[in-house]
């Protein structure tokens, strides 16, 4: 029998498998499809959700951490529909990879409030460089790609060895760097 967090995991991937259920197919589905796919195709962003997934399972009471960074995210995202982007973005961006990876490569445990208040500020920058590249109506898309990413993080970090997870932390950390370029 399957454990919860691994049915869960299963559900968001066989959800993700299948099409959208509109009244009116065409452009409703590519939007979506785009919003969905952003976050699993842009290696900045791809890095940073399964670090924090990692990072959120070693962590006291870090099952709090998914819904702070979603909810930043998607308050980054609504600023950059808006049109307000913020100063160093794409920097910034690939310093939340070096910085994800690196307090996952270190198992750092911080207080659960700084935690969050770290990671919803790496999470705004993210979520902003989404809503300047896409439209509203992918932001459903988008957050569902998000959160099937933090969860997959999130589950390899339960389940990984402290070897495993830091060597993973060390690779993040590189590959931020190098796109800090």
């Amino acid at each position: 029998m399957m454990k919860t967090p691994s049915k869960t995991l299963l559900a968001l991937l066989l959800v993700s498998c299948t099409g959208p259920a509109l009244a009116h197919p065409g452009a409703h589905e590519h939007v979506l499809a785009a919003g969905f796919l952003h976050p699993l195709t842009g290696l900045d962003h791809l890095l940073a959700l399964l670090a924090a997934g990692v990072w959120s399972a070693r962590q006291p009471r870090g099952g709090r951490l998914l819904p702070v960074f979603l909810l930043a995210m998607l308050a980054g995202a609504v600023a950059g529909m808006a049109g307000l982007a913020m100063p160093g973005l794409e920097t910034g961006m690939a310093a939340t990879v070096v910085a994800a990876g690196l307090l996952v490569m270190a198992s750092l445990r911080l207080p659960a409030g700084a935690g969050m208040a770290l990671f919803a500020a790496f999470a705004t920058l993210h979520g902003n460089a989404h809503g300047l590249e896409l439209p509203l109506a992918s932001a459903v898309g988008y957050l569902a790609g998000s959160a099937l990413l933090l969860a997959a993080g999130r589950a390899i970090g339960a389940r990984a060895s402290a070897t495993v997870v830091r060597c993973a932390g060390a690779g993040v950390a590189l590959a931020g760097m190098l796109l800090l370029g």
